[in-house]
């Protein structure tokens, strides 16, 4: 990894462990928060890499306020609005806060966001099977953050690689630094007042700019709630039983 795009809430899935003794492979599958938080050493490094396709799971607007524009012209933009996060999901999830701006409020809303997500990727799921399938690697997958979307995106997609619950959940725990970062920059407040109009109290913001295994874990069991396991979900999705396999060869080693 190089050097400062490591300080950031970006990294390389290659290496987590899969089951049947298998890996990720190195340099395929990359996750990381939006370009907002890119200077000019991350597009470089960025360029280095080779990218050649990028999931961008953000809304329109959040797009348009920070567009993908480190890219280069071998890079396919993969624009998957999956409006599920509280920057994107619409006044209600902010207005519930506004009116009870407590902890257990907030679990209660980011809870339920998380598990309306499944339901908000699978659109798009198929598509970016089919850029995996294409070897448009490697793949960045990123939101805003990094940590919400693109964890249960990459939470969905390991799942079906075969990688352990456990390793899952580490894997998105190391997103905490996006608000670590957010802390040491002192831009925490200035980002809910500009983002939504109010400052909640620290525990609250500590909560919301944080990662939360519990959160995950509930966007993983609603999936198996509604389409059975990680393979219906692929299925219902467009993703049969032979291109599943077909992502585990792309993908492991």
């Amino acid at each position: 990894m190089t050097a400062a795009l490591s300080k950031l809430n970006f990294r390389d899935l290659g290496g987590l462990s899969a089951t049947g003794r298998r890996r990720i492979r190195a340099g395929i599958l990359f996750r990381s928060e939006g370009p907002a938080s890119f200077l000019e050493e991350h597009r470089a490094e960025l360029m280095t890499l080779g990218v050649r396709s990028v999931c961008d799971l953000r809304s329109a607007t959040e797009r348009q306020q920070a567009p993908n524009d480190w890219i280069g012209p071998a890079c396919r933009l993969l624009n998957l609005d999956m409006n599920t996060d509280l920057r994107a999901a619409g006044a209600d999830f902010w207005e519930s806060l506004r009116s009870d701006p407590s902890e257990a409020n907030a679990r209660r809303v980011m809870a339920r966001n998380y598990n309306l997500m499944p339901a908000a990727l699978l659109p798009h799921v198929s598509k970016i099977a089919a850029a995996l399938l294409a070897r448009e690697v490697p793949m960045v997958v990123h939101c805003t953050a990094g940590k919400d979307r693109t964890g249960v995106a990459v939470a969905i997609l390991l799942s079906l690689l075969g990688v352990s619950r456990e390793d899952i959940v580490s894997d998105y725990a190391k997103s905490d630094v996006f608000g670590q970062n957010m802390k040491l920059a002192g831009s925490v407040d200035e980002a809910f007042r500009s983002s939504f109009g109010f400052v909640p109290a620290e525990t609250v913001m500590t909560l919301l700019v944080g990662t939360d295994s519990t959160f995950l874990v509930g966007a993983l069991q609603a999936l198996g709630h509604e389409w059975g396991s990680v393979a219906g979900y692929f299925a219902a999705a467009g993703v049969d039983p032979g291109q599943q396999e077909q992502l585990r060869a792309a993908l492991l080693e």
